[in-house]
Parts: structure tokens; C-alpha cells; sequence
């Protein structure tokens, strides 16, 4: 993984990550029909369905609801939320179970819940915190669910030659790509790629019990919080 220290002071790049996920709604799927990552899926759903088989579970950032698709196979019940309205849209309209998944638009760093959750599930979404804000995420977590809930997350690996590069990388280690829209807009998306004893030793001060699993293009965690 390559990184570089500056980004190119003379292309203009937009630094919304939600607005970026917003306006590229519509494709933002599209990555699970690549061919490089076909093998890997099948293991991953299965983790997945078998990490919240029977749980109550609070989804943060559920996106188009391609992963709440499959949370709700085995969960008891599944409240999936999003700060995008366009991508609850889009998740909305995969017409899931009404008497087993709610959508509700919410920051994921400023979730309240009033609801008895058993679990919660974070895809994708662990890459896109700065390191500076993972342990105010986590924290929150345990203020609003408590003691021993349980927590699943998986995400994306780096692969060399398949992953989209690393533009730079800041003073506190957290790694930038640039992305473009089909309209030629560039945009600057934090994502960061752990190495198991990276996420170790940033989760455990949070989680008990963690268990990690990894394949070519993704990990996968478990853990209880504290």
C-alpha cells in the first residue's frame, strides 16, 4: 500500500464524505458484482447471518441495505439507520420484513436509542472513522447500549493492484483516497485498512472477547462491549 504524504494542491477535491455517498446512492452495490470479489462474499454472508442469528440489532450506517439484506435472514429484529436519506431510499425499497426491519435516518456519532438492542453491526464502516474519533465512536456505543452488548463489524482489505490507492496518509495515520462521480467531481474519503493487532489494540480498551477473521478482501470482528 503506497501513501503519499500530499495530495495534489492543484486539483480541487471535495472533503463530504456523506455527500459523496449520497450522490453515488444508486451505485455504490456495484462493488459486489466484481468478479475478484465472488469467492469471498459467500464466506462473509455466512459469518454475518451466523454472527446476529438471534439478536436484537441496532445497524450503523446501513447504506442501501445490500448487508441489512442479509442481517435480517437471522436476526430477531433489525433497526438499521443512516445519515443519508438516499441511500434509506434505496435500502427501503429491497422491501425487507416490515415486522422485522425499521430504517430511521441517524449520525452514526451521535446515536440514541432508547430501544433494547443485543447487538450491534458496523459494515463498512469502521474504515471511514478518523483514528481520532474511533474511541468518542466506540465509547458512545457502550453509553447507549450498554454492557456486554455484542458487536460485529467487518470491512475492506487493502489488495494491491485492485484497491483504489492510497492518495495520502495524515500525522495521526489515517489514510485518504480519492474518489470521482461519473459528473468528474473528486472527492477525499477517509479509509483506513487495521491490521488485526491494529484493530486490537485500538477496540480493546472497548471490547472483550474479540475475535477477528480475515480473507483476500475483507475482515471480519467480533467483541462484547465492556
Amino acid at each position: 500500500m503506497s501513501a503519499n504524504s500530499n495530495s495534489n494542491s492543484n486539483i480541487h477535491v471535495n472533503t463530504n464524505m456523506a455527500e459523496y455517498y449520497a450522490k453515488r446512492a444508486d451505485q455504490y452495490d456495484n462493488v459486489y458484482a466484481r468478479p475478484e470479489r465472488q469467492a469471498d462474499l459467500p464466506v462473509v454472508r455466512d459469518w454475518l447471518r451466523n454472527a446476529v442469528a438471534g439478536q436484537r440489532v441496532l445497524e450503523i450506517a446501513c447504506g442501501t441495505g445490500y448487508w441489512t439484506a442479509e442481517v435480517v435472514q437471522t436476526a430477531e429484529h433489525v433497526l438499521a439507520t443512516d445519515i443519508n436519506a438516499e441511500v434509506i431510499a434505496l435500502a427501503r425499497a429491497r422491501n425487507l420484513p416490515a415486522d422485522k426491519v425499521d430504517f430511521a435516518l441517524a449520525d452514526a456519532f451521535a446515536i440514541e436509542t432508547a430501544q433494547p438492542f443485543t447487538a450491534c453491526f458496523a459494515g463498512f464502516w469502521w474504515s471511514h472513522v478518523l483514528r481520532e474519533q474511533q474511541d468518542s465512536f466506540m465509547e458512545r456505543l457502550r453509553e447507549q447500549l450498554g454492557k456486554d452488548t455484542l458487536v460485529v463489524m467487518m470491512d475492506n482489505v487493502y489488495v494491491e493492484g485492485i484497491s483504489t490507492s492510497i492518495a495520502r496518509t495524515d500525522l495521526l495515520g489515517n489514510t485518504f483516497q480519492i474518489r470521482r462521480l461519473g459528473s468528474g467531481e473528486r472527492y477525499e474519503v477517509v479509509k483506513n485498512f487495521p491490521s488485526d493487532s491494529g484493530l486490537r489494540k485500538r477496540l480493546s480498551p472497548h471490547l472483550k472477547d474479540i475475535r477477528i477473521q480475515r480473507i483476500e478482501h475483507y475482515w471480519m470482528l467480533t467483541g462484547r462491549l465492556k
